[in-house]
């Protein structure tokens, strides 16, 4: 038994909510140690690298938020919120960082401070229960489900179906090993569903004699724990009304059957592996008990969207501003600040999207210009260059202990360095305001764990250490989109921004440009 199921048979990861107020009178030295890494059931994080000052993940679902929610986060942050130097001009200011399952990360608060964090959590609607460990983590979304025109039917009311079932409840919380699940509607492949232990992606079968939009079911997609594998296709069409339910069937068919031994070997890739499709399929069905429709048509176009840019939203005269954050950093400031315009301008609703970046919605066309002039917009731009737009960070090392360099300055220094070396990639061609330009992906992990999904974009970056001149560096290696393997490896990360200028000029054979445009998407096959 390793470590993690050990501290799983002793106590129940939901079991530390009661000890988290003596914890809180205490001081962090009387947290047992096992307890450190029972914590994150409830989705506090002991950081390593700063004793005593921890993390919070909150869990916001398809990344659905509102201006009230925006607003707490920022006075949690200016109350308990770390300081740094990052960013230039948001330099000393409290921030958090948005995540690519569509969460808000919190940090550098003591474990004193964490009852009144969650009272105001709760004040506004929201949690960090289950964030972290052997759970079900965020449910990921279209972060423009029921705004845009290009989706097949809006998937969010199936994530927030499934999270219900699953959040606070004890038979989901001694999984073998994490779990993530993107629940989609969207036909523009804005969620990375092959990195995902559960993919519902847009389809269309017929059932009973008439077309029915709903879901094909792929499962055992990750990153890390092995590397990369896509998540397979079981042959499975799932109608919206059954499919939070099929989800919850698939992470127990998981909790009972997967392996318990080596980490590195636990996730629902391996007993795919194991088993292979049609083993699981059958064994769902068994579960399910009764016979499951094959797959449908998939109903999603060759276009990848990330939603920035100033879009047009199926309802008519509305449209939805889809705002950069430069690697998903974000300060209370800033939080504010987007919290008053989607006051202003929209209906207080914000989008967090799979990209780290922000949507506000529902902004009547006329005053589009004026929103667009907003001076907050020269910050957290709808019209960024293909470069920053594209540019994912995970944490780093200053605040994950499985990091081996660190991440979001150097993505957002090399982005700027891109900027200016690249041609056409400061802004031209990039980002008119209906967002029509394909953004240039580079994606960074701090380490091969991959929480950025490195191998997705069109340029994936990997830390590394390396010996040089009888020192160690920190480093990189160089992944490429659709390529088995990285294409350069142990790049010092101070040679990064001339390696990759080099590497996407047009002179080189990259394959990648900074101003290819996006397909237009195909009508929706059952119309509007």
């Amino acid at each position: 038994m390793n470590k993690i199921e050990a501290i799983k048979s002793e106590k129940d990861g939901l079991d530390i909510l009661r000890d988290i107020p003596a914890f809180s009178r205490d001081g962090w030295e009387s947290i047992p140690i096992p307890d450190r890494d029972r914590l994150k059931w409830a989705g506090v994080f002991f950081r390593r690298q700063t004793p005593g000052r921890f993390m919070m993940r909150v869990r916001i679902t398809n990344g659905i938020s509102n201006s009230h929610q925006f607003r707490a986060l920022a006075a949690i942050c200016d109350d308990y919120g770390i300081c740094d130097g990052y960013g230039g001009d948001g330099g000393g200011q409290p921030f958090a960082d948005l995540t690519t399952r569509q969460q808000v990360q919190l940090r550098d608060f003591s474990i004193a401070d964490v009852p009144d964090i969650w009272a105001r959590l709760d004040a506004v609607g929201l949690v960090s229960l289950q964030t972290g460990m052997d759970n079900i983590r965020t449910v990921v979304g279209c972060p423009a489900a029921g705004l845009t025109p290009h989706e097949l039917l809006d998937a969010s009311p199936v994530a927030r179906q499934f999270t219900a079932m699953f959040l606070g409840n004890r038979e989901f919380t001694n999984l073998p090993r994490k779990f993530n699940v993107t629940i989609t509607g969207c036909r523009q492949n804005c969620t990375h569903a092959a990195t995902q232990d559960i993919a519902l992606t847009p389809a269309i079968a017929e059932l009973d004699g008439a077309p029915v939009a709903g879901f094909n079911v792929a499962v055992g997609g990750k990153m890390g724990s092995g590397g990369y594998a896509p998540a397979a296709p079981l042959d499975i069409f799932v109608p919206p009304s059954d499919a939070a339910d099929l989800c919850r069937h698939i992470a127990l068919l998981f909790r009972d059957c997967g392996a318990r031994a080596a980490r590195n070997k636990t996730r629902l890739a391996f007993l795919l592996a194991e088993w292979g499709a049609d083993r699981f399929r059958a064994a769902l069905a068994t579960r399910i008990g009764r016979p499951l429709p094959p797959a449908g048509a998939d109903a999603r176009t060759n276009a990848h969207t990330d939603h920035v840019g100033i879009r047009p939203q199926r309802q008519p005269g509305l449209s939805y501003a889809g705002l950069c954050v430069p690697v998903g950093r974000i300060t209370a400031g800033q939080l504010r600040g987007v919290a008053d315009l989607a006051d202003r301008y929209g209906d207080g609703s914000i989008r967090i999207t799979p990209g780290q970046n922000l949507i506000i919605p529902n902004i009547p066309d006329a005053r589009r210009d004026a929103l667009t002039a907003e001076p907050l917009l020269r910050e957290l731009p709808a019209q960024p260059s293909p470069v920053a737009r594209g540019t994912v960070s995970c944490t780093g090392i200053d605040y994950c202990h499985f990091a081996l360099i660190e991440t979001k300055t150097r993505a957002a220094e090399t982005a700027r360095a891109l900027e200016s070396l690249l041609p056409n990639s400061n802004g031209a061609g990039a980002g008119n305001h209906n967002g029509n330009s394909r953004p240039l992906s580079i994606y960074w992990s701090g380490c091969a764990n991959g929480c950025a999904n490195h191998t997705l974009a069109d340029i994936g970056i990997v830390g590394r250490r390396i010996r040089q001149n009888g020192a160690i560096q920190e480093a990189v290696d160089i992944y490429r989109k659709d390529q088995p393997g990285p294409a350069m490896t142990g790049v010092l990360c101070s040679e990064l921004p001339a390696v990759l200028a080099q590497m996407l000029s047009p002179d080189a054979d990259a394959g990648v440009s900074v101003t290819q445009p996006v397909p237009a998407p195909a009508p929706n096959p059952l119309g509007s």
